[in-house]
């Protein structure tokens, strides 16, 4: 790693808190009971201080792999895994109430082919093999809204170098954002980390497959709209 974001020295986070508001007691249990068998193994230094890259082939037992960074609250991450069977997901939230509710959609969805990594996303970029994802998602992002922090932001190369490397040629990479700011940053940094702008939208030009989330929802309702933006890996 060699940008400023990711200097073992001085890891900035593109998140903020880990923790909000007070876990209802099924929440609870979810965690207890299903965090562990769901949180995929090797990623942490604890799990694998060698940083051994992962066995991408066992582990989606050869079925395109997608990610999403930053999960929210689930919605769209199931909605994929059930609408997609034939695909493997990994879904990255170091935010616990979030992948509480996660793992309580999961339950209901009965969905099985997907694992999270309930923590940052620099640890599982470690050990990702080169050119092993088919596809990745970043819906609603942190705006970062102050200036001086834009550097925390997901656009920027310390992370899109790392998501550039994991990504196949020609893998799709898409953005949803309601934050013009975060837009702008999104059309400079991306292209830069070798991705063609394949679609620029707003409201009504969602993908054919979109599930609108609960932020997105909050958006709309606060009069801010959304922008959805594809980009193709180039190679």
């Amino acid at each position: 790693m060699t940008d400023e974001t990711s200097q073992p020295t001085e890891r900035r986070n593109f998140y903020g808190r880990v923790h909000g508001k007070t876990l209802r007691a099924s929440q609870k249990q979810y965690l207890a009971e299903d965090l562990e068998r769901l949180t995929l193994p090797g990623v942490t230094a604890a799990d694998n201080p060698s940083r051994a890259p992962l066995d991408v082939a066992a582990l989606t037992g050869g079925r395109p792999l997608w990610l999403e960074v930053g999960f929210g609250g689930g919605e769209h991450l199931v909605h994929m895994a059930a609408r997609y069977p034939e695909v493997f997901l990994i879904g990255c939230e170091p935010f616990v109430n979030g992948v509480a509710m996660l793992l309580g959609k999961i339950r209901a969805a009965g969905a099985d082919n997907l694992v999270i990594h309930p923590g940052d996303v620099r640890d599982l970029f470690d050990v990702l093999p080169a050119a092993c994802l088919d596809k990745c998602f970043l819906n609603y992002p942190d705006p970062w809204p102050k200036a001086r922090h834009h550097r925390r932001r997901f656009v920027t190369p310390g992370y899109l170098q790392l998501l550039a490397r994991a990504m196949k040629p020609g893998a799709e990479f898409r953005v949803a954002t309601d934050i013009p700011d975060y837009v702008r940053q999104t059309l400079e940094e991306v292209p830069q980390a070798g991705f063609d702008l394949v679609s620029q939208t707003g409201q009504g030009g969602e993908w054919s497959d979109w599930i609108s989330t609960r932020y997105e929802q909050k958006a709309l309702r606060e009069g801010r709209f959304p922008h959805y933006l594809t980009f193709r890996r180039q190679g």
